[in-house]
């Protein structure tokens, strides 16, 4: 039995110092990648802010000039999320917002959409989705760039009768057995484009004033 004991014993020691050193070898590694993994995940965030504003628009660092917004109103939120603001030389150029369509086809729509100094759309991104493949999924860009129809528009153009699917009588094109998905997306971004222009000083950190100066 004593045997049997210290064999036990042993083995129990041999565990434990097995643990231990597993354990450091685990937290030695997750603390040596934990920046890289940082670091690779803010050059993701960022390589998605620049397809909607790219880099040659903008000197500044649009992760680091970074605000919080929570409307649920127009921009369909749920939770607080950032916004992101792109300057040149100082100066305003545009910032990215995010929206949520909140009547999609299968549930919510979460986008990002940038909006110029002028109140002109620079580009849309949807973000999460889980419309119908094949038919709602086309908002999603890797699906096709049915969203670039947006660039350019802005409250005044088209008219507010207008920013809405063809199907709607609008001039925005719907998908091929699917109205509702594109429906949803153009109305959100449509509200943006409100919240924007209703949020102009907030959001642009120009006083009014200072805005028709430049008009």
């Amino acid at each position: 039995m004593n045997i049997l004991g210290q064999s036990i014993s042993k083995n129990s020691l041999l565990l434990g110092l097995f643990a231990v050193l597993t354990t450091g070898v685990i937290a030695g590694t997750y603390l040596s990648t934990r920046g890289l993994i940082q670091e690779n995940i803010r050059h993701a965030e960022e390589r998605a802010l620049l397809q909607i504003i790219p880099k040659s628009r903008h000197d500044n660092s649009m992760l680091d000039d970074v605000d919080t917004v929570a409307d649920s109103e127009l921009l369909g939120l749920r939770e607080t999320k950032k916004f992101y603001r792109a300057t040149q030389n100082g100066e305003f150029v545009g910032a990215i917002l995010p929206a949520t369509a909140r009547d999609g086809y299968t549930g919510d729509i979460d986008m990002s959409v940038g909006i110029n100094g002028d109140g002109s759309i620079a580009g849309v991104r949807v973000l999460s989705h889980r419309e119908t493949p094949g038919l709602g999924d086309q908002v999603d860009y890797k699906k096709s760039h049915w969203v670039d129809g947006f660039i350019g528009k802005s409250l005044n153009n088209p008219d507010e009768s207008k920013w809405a699917v063809k199907k709607d009588k609008g001039v925005f094109d719907q998908f091929t057995g699917a109205t509702i998905t594109p429906r949803a997306v153009t109305a959100a971004v449509h509200r943006a484009l409100l919240y924007f222009d209703a949020n102009r000083t907030t959001i642009t950190g120009i006083e009014s004033d200072q805005e028709h100066s430049h008009e």
